[in-house]
């Protein structure tokens, strides 16, 4: 028993602060067999049909199919959607579900990758210390609050302010993507790696998708949405020396707007 201390230590720092069973469960399952990640993800974007929820071990009621969340019209009944959505065990952990802050008409949208401590109490993304870098970053390009559109890839947040894992991701990526169609921006500033990669499907880190416009497609849109990587506010407290690289990609980001006026 001499590993115990040791294996709830590191249980505590990556966020483990319940115990679901005596013994280990897979994700999902199908036909008395557990799902390979890649079968999970494939079903959550709704291409093998409904995917099994997690939590309760019970089946969802498959709400973030894109068959049901194409037939959603406007926000409040995609919030609707989220709030009874039970196929995501974060949902269990997490104080509120996160949805948006800022206009919905606004010409930019910036999505980050999940809640954390002060976002999971206030119900706003981005209030915390990294939500007031963002803020500065975004006013150095004249942009407020008020004239963005903010949200997460993922609603609820991660036990110990832990990464989401790549199966919570698959499951609210629906959500997100369904939220970008009802919003529509001109454009989308995704911050942070994990959000970067999620959104676009791609495997390269952050350094590499930072700075550069690649497009957004998904079921929900008719035409590709332009979207530009950079930094995570939080890293970049983390790391001020990257701020210099974080403006640089403010700076594209203005001037594609620019563009558009």
């Amino acid at each position: 028993m001499s590993g115990i201390g040791p294996l709830v230590s590191w249980y505590h720092e990556w966020g483990v602060d319940e115990v679901w069973g005596s013994s280990p469960r897979p994700f999902a399952f199908e036909g008395g067999r557990p799902l390979p990640v890649t079968q999970t993800v494939l079903k959550s974007h709704g291409q093998e049909g409904p995917f099994l929820g997690v939590g309760t071990g019970a089946a969802s009621q498959d709400v973030s199919h894109p068959k049901h969340l194409a037939s959603l019209g406007t926000l409040a009944d995609l919030r609707r959607a989220l709030e009874q959505f039970t196929g995501c065990a974060l949902k269990d952990t997490a104080t509120t579900t996160v949805f948006s802050d800022g206009n919905p008409k606004a010409r930019v949208m910036v999505i980050g990758e999940a809640p954390g401590a002060d976002e999971d109490l206030q119900g706003k993304p981005f209030v915390g210390l990294s939500g007031q870098l963002l803020d500065k970053m975004l006013a150095a390009i004249g942009l407020t609050r008020e004239t963005v559109y903010i949200s997460n890839i993922v609603p609820w947040r991660p036990p110990g302010n832990r990464q989401p894992s790549s199966s919570e991701i698959a499951l609210c990526l629906p959500f997100i993507q369904k939220h970008i169609s009802l919003i529509a921006p001109e454009v989308i500033l995704v911050v942070g790696g994990v959000a970067a990669k999620s959104l676009l499907g791609r495997t390269e880190g952050i350094t590499r998708l930072r700075g550069l416009w690649t497009d957004h497609t998904s079921p929900y849109l008719e035409s590709s949405i332009p979207v530009l990587a950079t930094f995570h506010p939080a890293y970049l407290l983390r790391s001020p020396g990257q701020k210099r690289e974080a403006w640089k990609d403010m700076r594209i980001l203005k001037a594609r707007l620019n563009q558009k006026t």
